[in-house]
Formats: structure tokens, sequence, C-alpha cells
């Protein structure tokens, strides 16, 4: 296992403060530009396409949530089957064991339970929540305006690019209000 700059130094990365969206965005699509994959940006209110300029591209909450639904559906269905066809079959009023009309309203109801349930917990896992420490926090100014009127951007150590100086000058090329070091 190498030993990365994170590793040796304590720092998480490097953030940049930024006065308005635009700014924000024309930044973190520069910073994707010149290379740098693990970056976050940080908003006060959401921001159209920056999720993009930071990289992301690909959100596994649905493919789960239509996977664990069929599985409800599957689930509910199967059971309502084996109820009555194999453990307590039954003749009532003259329909075959196997009526399955009678078995949607349970089996869409086992969809849902299951697709709002692995809707819930898939978002939490895949978001890494809760997490009760950030580094980020560790920014005065972050901690401070994050939440109400500024916009950040940090890359993060853990970017191969990644280096303390370089990205620092980078940083500041994009003429942030701030840029500070952010330690773990």
């Amino acid at each position: 296992m190498t030993e990365t700059f994170a590793d040796r130094h304590g720092t998480y990365g490097v953030m940049a403060q930024f006065e308005t969206p635009e700014h924000l965005l024309a930044a973190a699509n520069r910073a994707y530009a010149a290379g740098y994959r693990n970056m976050d940006a940080y908003s006060p209110m959401p921001i159209d396409g920056l999720a993009e300029a930071v990289g992301f591209r690909r959100n596994w909450v649905a493919p789960i949530v239509l996977f664990m639904g069929m599985c409800g559906a599957a689930g509910g269905f199967s059971l309502l089957w084996w109820i009555t066809v194999i453990a307590y079959p039954h003749n009532v009023a003259g329909r075959p064991f196997d009526s399955w009309p009678a078995y949607v309203p349970i089996t869409f109801e086992c969809t849902v339970l299951l697709a709002a349930l692995s809707a819930v917990i898939g978002m939490l896992a895949l978001n890494k929540l809760p997490m009760p420490y950030h580094p980020v926090f560790n920014v005065d100014s972050f901690a401070k305006r994050a939440s109400v009127d500024r916009f950040f951007l940090c890359i993060e150590a853990t970017d191969p690019k990644f280096e303390m100086m370089k990205t620092k000058a980078f940083l500041e090329q994009l003429n942030p209000a701030e840029v500070a070091e952010v330690e773990k």
C-alpha cells in the first residue's frame, strides 16, 4: 500500500471560497478540465450544472430502488402463491387455488414497501450518512458562511493530481475570496 500526501500530513484538501454561484461553477469546470477528479462543491442553494462540473455522473439509488421493488413484487407474489397453493389450499367459490387477481394488492404493497425502504437506506449508505464529523468544518469561513451566502470548492488530497503547492496555486488563479488548507 502506498502512502499518500494526505496520510503523511493529515491534510484533507484545499478549499477555495467564492462569492457567487457563477464563480463556483466556472471554477469547478476549470478544475475538472485541469484533471482534478476528487473534489466537492458546497453551496447554500442548488446550482444547475454543478454536479456535472465536479464529475458526478451516476446515481445508484434509482437502480437499487428498481431492483428491490422487483424483489418485493416477486417476494409478495411468491408468498401468496405458496400460502394459497401449497400451505393452505382452500377451494373458495370454485376458484382455482392460484387465483392471481387476489394477489395484486399485497404484491403492490410489498413492491412499495421494499422500494421505499431501499430508497432511504440506499440514499443514506451512498451518501455515507450519518456523518457526525467532516473535515471541511475545520475551516472557519466554511463553518460560518457555507449555509448562508458563500460557495466553496474543495479539492481533496486523495486526488491523484493533488500536490499541496500546485493545487493551492491553481485555486488562487481562479480568483477566490479565500483559499484555505483543510486539516483532517
